[in-house]
């Protein structure tokens, strides 16, 4: 009959729990979705994945083998090209830097084997020379007279070729930038002959113009600035390169801003050139300084540290003792250089030193 149970069955079997929902129908295209325990990555192997890389970076994927023995070759191929240079730099300066301090300590003569230890004697006799204090002080005086020439001449001709009104302006950049790449040795060599007092273009220059013969180079009293306004020629354009790169530092929003301003030339390059440069004044001051201490080639070639030792740098003086006596002492000599690379340390550092002070009182006002 209708609506009547079936056999065996409650009404209440009949009926639908009240709990229970309906399926939802599965559909074949759509994917299943993982569960959120199933989501979740595990803590341990999170904290391990996510410190190797940022947050947001996508997953490094692990290096297949071919790949690793093309990274390991690129890798040996590195080290292989470098190679050559470590070998002679360590070869031809760190093993001749660590052999004068063990020099310095004995007395040899260069020619034998036979190397006794005399301690600090080396040092003793070096310091009681006059002769090295001599060289000292012509090494001075030399830096003195080349470094304000390089560092204020360079600045103010690279102020003149950093300006877009000048024409040319690359030609003369390349033109100061010459002498530089030009071998020191030869300069020197060449200078000889320009300022030979018999022959040279000056002397005779100096013979029509009614000066009489002139000998730069023969006087004591002009052989070292003669040497010095050479040397200054000769790397004047790298301390020109310094500056042009420094001037392109500057922001050219100021220049526009100062010239929008009513601000003259003068007063541009008081208050916005001069003030953004002076980091780099220090910086180029102390290159400067440190490239004096260099200029044995020049000097030997054209002088050989006279006339009567006016123009004997200390890179001379050793030279003198190590190689040009008799008979050599290494040992003194390499005395002499360690001082002479202690002198260079302490003019360095107190460069620096007075630069930090000059900084700090700039910061303080």
């Amino acid at each position: 009959m209708t609506g009547t149970p079936a056999l065996g069955r409650s009404p209440a079997d009949s009926l639908p729990a009240a709990d229970a929902r309906p399926a939802a129908p599965h559909s074949p295209s759509a994917p299943d979705r993982p569960s959120a325990a199933a989501a979740a990555p595990d803590p341990a192997s999170a904290g391990t994945s996510t410190r190797s890389r940022r947050p947001g970076a996508p997953p490094r994927r692990p290096m297949r083998p071919g790949q690793r023995a093309r990274a390991r070759r690129r890798t040996l191929w590195i080290y292989a090209f470098l190679l050559p240079t470590v070998v002679l730099y360590g070869m031809y300066t760190l093993y001749p830097m660590i052999a004068s301090y063990w020099y310095s300590l004995v007395e040899w003569n260069g020619f034998t084997s036979d190397q006794r230890f005399v301690g600090i004697d080396n040092y003793r006799a070096v310091l009681a020379d006059p002769m090295f204090w001599s060289a000292v002080r012509i090494t001075v005086v030399f830096m003195l007279i080349v470094t304000p020439l390089r560092v204020l001449g360079a600045f103010f001709l690279a102020i003149l070729l950093n300006s877009p009104k000048l024409p040319l302006s690359s030609f003369f950049r390349t033109l100061y930038f010459l002498p530089v790449v030009t071998t020191t040795a030869i300069v020197g060599v060449v200078m000889r002959f320009v300022l030979d007092p018999a022959s040279g273009p000056v002397s005779v220059l100096a013979g029509l113009l009614g000066l009489g013969p002139i000998d730069l180079l023969g006087s004591s009293a002009t052989a070292l600035p003669t040497a010095a306004l050479i040397y200054v020629w000769k790397f004047f354009g790298i301390t020109l390169i310094y500056w042009l790169a420094a001037l392109q530092t500057v922001p050219k929003d100021l220049y526009e801003a100062a010239r929008i301003d009513g601000a003259g030339a003068v007063a541009t390059f008081r208050h916005i050139t001069l003030p953004l440069l002076i980091p780099f004044l220090a910086i180029i001051t102390v290159l400067t300084v440190e490239d004096c201490f260099h200029a044995f080639d020049l000097m030997q070639t054209m002088t050989a540290g006279g006339p009567f030792y006016s123009t004997e740098i200390i890179e001379i003086y050793v030279y003198r003792y190590a190689f040009a006596a008799t008979i050599p002492q290494l040992g003194f000599a390499s005395a002499a250089a360690v001082l002479f690379g202690l002198l260079v340390l302490v003019v360095v550092g107190a460069q620096l030193w007075v630069t930090m002070l000059a900084r700090r009182s700039g910061a303080r006002a």
